[in-house]
């Protein structure tokens, strides 16, 4: 199944990891590819630590990025991670495969919704194919089997609370 988590709340990495943490649980195999973050979470450290059939792979800078400040590393890392996303899907070593944030990849310009289109159609029905980020594009979501939009009612981000270690990273 292909499984998409959008929308502009909080929860998408992480409800793909609570996933992720079921299929462990059960003796599969899971790949969590991270465009756009460059692996130092708490969540990462702690999958690192102590969940071994649980491999991570990091594609991202540290720091936001917007569509007027992209430079050659970001197209470079994007395009390593989606490349490093097509051999695992088609090594089939894995059940569950993120590809975390990968819509955002898309919608900042760094690749072309038709090349997520191949690589969802390349997916083998063995793989549970996850793929999270705001903005999913129309045709990823008509692609996929699953779509759950994460919607922001409140934040407390807006009155000023800074990102907390081990709450959002």
């Amino acid at each position: 199944m292909i499984q998409v988590y959008t929308g502009k709340g909080k929860g998408k990495t992480t409800a793909s990891l609570g996933l992720a943490l079921r299929a462990v649980g059960a003796g599969k195999k899971v790949l969590l590819i991270q465009f756009l973050k460059e692996g130092q979470s708490s969540e990462i450290k702690a999958i690192k630590k102590y969940l071994p059939n649980f491999e991570v792979k990091n594609f991202g800078q540290k720091g936001f990025l917007s569509k007027e400040k992209l430079k050659k590393k970001d197209f470079n890392l994007a395009q390593q991670g989606f490349n490093f996303a097509q051999k695992a899907i088609q090594n089939k070593a894995y059940d569950l495969i993120i590809l975390d944030e990968i819509n955002v990849i898309v919608d900042l310009g760094l690749l072309k919704s038709e090349e997520l289109m191949k690589l969802i159609k390349l997916n083998s029905p063995k793989i549970e194919l996850i793929l999270t980020g705001r903005s999913a594009p129309k045709k990823i979501i008509q692609a996929a089997d699953l779509v759950s939009q994460i919607k922001e009612i409140k934040h407390y981000f807006k009155k000023g609370l800074k990102a907390r270690k081990g709450i959002e990273y």
